[in-house]
């Protein structure tokens, strides 16, 4: 009768041994799935910073001359090895606090790890970060010229290479449209186009409209341009519930139009509420 009742004991035991290493097995094959997700998403991530602040917060700030944001520079990278015309992202670092302007104060830092950096062939980087300006800089003959006046942020930089020219394209925020306190991805983007030979910059955009994505058409500088339309006007365009539209822009003359006209637009609409019967 002992044995029988050790016996039943040892099995009740390695069972209750075998759930414990089961599920210590399980939460570590959790644990590991965790990191590693956490790690690509680290790696491929565009959003590791959070924009920079909108003019209500610098305007209240500034009252008290005070700042929380400092700038941080890029290592440069090389867009025209011909002429060594190099552009220089500008990034920002939020300090936990605000602190104290000081005169004539000279601050910068120079990040050498720069922003992450895509390949897709000969003809076209990308560069990801979160950027306020953009420099353009001129090896040959140290002359260095910064794309915007205004304050803007952006994430993603594209170069697309042609025979006689190069394009530095991104899109990005000039407004804290979405009303949260910073100018970020979150907010209506324009896409800006600058020409490296040109030294030109041009911006597409359409009011309550976020730029999507754009396509180069047939290798040539004209572009199809994809907007998600701010339906309701709240700032920040919804892909879930809001619609998109299409226009195609003429880099030369600078206009940009509608692809599918208001009729056939109409047609489609009417078919699809059912005000329109064959």
């Amino acid at each position: 009768m002992n044995i029988e009742k050790v016996k039943k004991y040892n099995q009740k035991l390695l069972a209750v041994l075998g759930t414990i290493i089961a599920l210590l097995a399980l939460i570590g094959l959790i644990s590991i799935l965790f990191f590693v997700g956490a790690q690509i998403g680290s790696s491929f991530g565009h959003k590791s910073e959070d924009g920079i602040l909108s003019d209500e917060t610098i305007e209240l700030l500034q009252k008290e001359n005070k700042r929380q944001q400092i700038i941080s520079y890029q290592i440069p990278e090389l867009v025209d090895t011909v002429n060594l015309i190099y552009m220089i992202p500008v990034s920002q670092k939020t300090l936990n606090s605000p602190e104290n302007i000081e005169d004539n104060e000279v601050l910068g830092l120079l990040d050498m790890s720069g922003g992450k950096f895509s390949s897709k062939g000969k003809y076209r980087r990308s560069y990801y970060g979160s950027y306020n300006n953009l420099l353009i800089y001129d090896a040959k003959t140290e002359k260095l010229n910064k794309l915007f006046d205004d304050r803007v942020n952006f994430e993603k930089i594209d170069t697309k290479y042609f025979e006689d020219d190069v394009f530095i394209t991104f899109k990005a925020s000039n407004a804290d449209s979405y009303k949260d306190g910073i100018i970020n991805s979150k907010d209506l983007k324009k896409l800006y186009i600058y020409s490296v030979r040109e030294q030109k910059l041009k911006d597409i955009g359409l009011n309550h409209a976020d730029v999507i994505a754009y396509k180069f058409i047939n290798e040539s500088k004209n572009l199809l341009v994809q907007f998600g339309v701010d339906y309701n006007k709240d700032g920040k365009y919804d892909s879930s519930k809001e619609p998109k539209t299409l226009r195609s822009f003429n880099y030369k003359s600078g206009v940009l139009s509608e692809i599918v006209s208001k009729d056939i637009h109409s047609q489609l609409q009417k078919k699809l509420e059912g005000s329109s019967k064959e």
